[in-house]
């Protein structure tokens, strides 16, 4: 089946779905890590993934990639999945949560340059600058939301879970046009999880002494943001180019604004405000498409008389 390259109403829906059910993940994250390790919250999440694509894939019957692909998806569900999220946790250990929303903005950047290198995506000037334009508005967004933003050595570990991300984006998009999308994202999260286990081996104590509260928050990581949030963001991937999509990933910091404020009361300044509007009108510049030239129209000269 022939992918569709281009931003419809069914993209648009499934990348909003990733986009609210992934804001969400960052304070999950931050309140599963008071009883587990970063290692032991991502097996947890991955594992959880993992079981739920399982099911699905029994259930709806969706055949595993073709055999000459495993290499490649099992190298980058460790790198996208394993690594990303091994680095994420345990940058959000240290890290305060402003600046890894600056840093984990630039994932869409990235995933432009990889496309364009990679898959030969051909990005216009236009999509840089609106690419450019919604990295500011993210900035002003996270720097007028109250949240402490500073430096912090530990931030390198958030700019290889960027780098991550973006090869896991990238590499997956040809993968799509020969395999069913199911298929190549419940593999990746098998091989993810695997990936994982060295690293979250002592997650069956920590489940006993851990209290309810931060094993549901584990289960909700498993569930919403990784596996409905990975299938909805693969799903607008495999109808779209790779840094169409990925820029709108720029909207996650003002969606978490937004969830504070309605969840916890956290009222954003004018300046937040303003950041989000710019944001906003970044990722339409950089995902709008240029109006086709009119055709000329072609005048019949009349044959000549012989």
């Amino acid at each position: 089946m022939q992918t569709l390259e281009r931003l419809d109403g069914r993209a648009l829906a499934y990348i909003g779905i990733a986009l609210v059910t992934w804001s969400s993940a960052y304070a999950a994250i931050a309140y599963a890590l008071a009883s587990f390790t970063p290692g032991e919250v991502a097996l947890a999440r991955l594992a959880i993934g993992s079981l739920c694509f399982a099911v699905l894939l029994v259930v709806k019957r969706v055949p595993l990639p073709a055999r000459r692909d495993w290499p490649v998806l099992t190298l980058l569900g460790i790198i996208g999945l394993t690594v990303y999220h091994l680095c994420l946790n345990t940058a959000e250990t240290r890290v305060a949560s402003g600046t890894a929303a600056i840093l984990i903005s630039l994932v869409p950047a990235t995933t432009a340059a990889l496309s364009a290198i990679w898959l030969r995506e051909r990005l216009s000037p236009r999509t840089l600058v609106g690419l450019g334009v919604a990295l500011v508005g993210v900035i002003v967004v996270v720097l007028t939301s109250g949240k402490d933003v500073k430096v912090e050595p530990m931030a390198a570990m958030v700019l290889v879970s960027v780098l991550a991300c973006s090869i896991f984006f990238v590499g997956q998009k040809p993968l799509f046009a020969r395999n069913s999308m199911l298929g190549v994202t419940g593999f990746t999260f098998f091989a993810g999880t695997l990936g994982a286990l060295p690293f979250g081996l002592g997650l069956p104590q920590a489940l006993v002494h851990a209290p309810s509260s931060h094993i549901a928050a584990l289960l909700w990581l498993g569930i919403a943001p990784t596996f409905i949030g990975y299938i909805a963001w693969n799903a607008a991937l495999h109808r779209a180019s790779a840094s169409q999509v990925s820029s709108f990933i720029y909207f996650s910091p003002p969606i978490a604004v937004l969830i504070g404020w309605v969840w916890l009361g956290e009222r954003p300044t004018l300046l937040t405000l303003v950041g989000g509007v710019i944001t906003v009108g970044g990722v339409v510049l950089a995902n709008a498409r240029r109006r086709a030239a009119a055709p000329t129209p072609v005048v019949a000269t009349p044959a000549k008389q012989s």
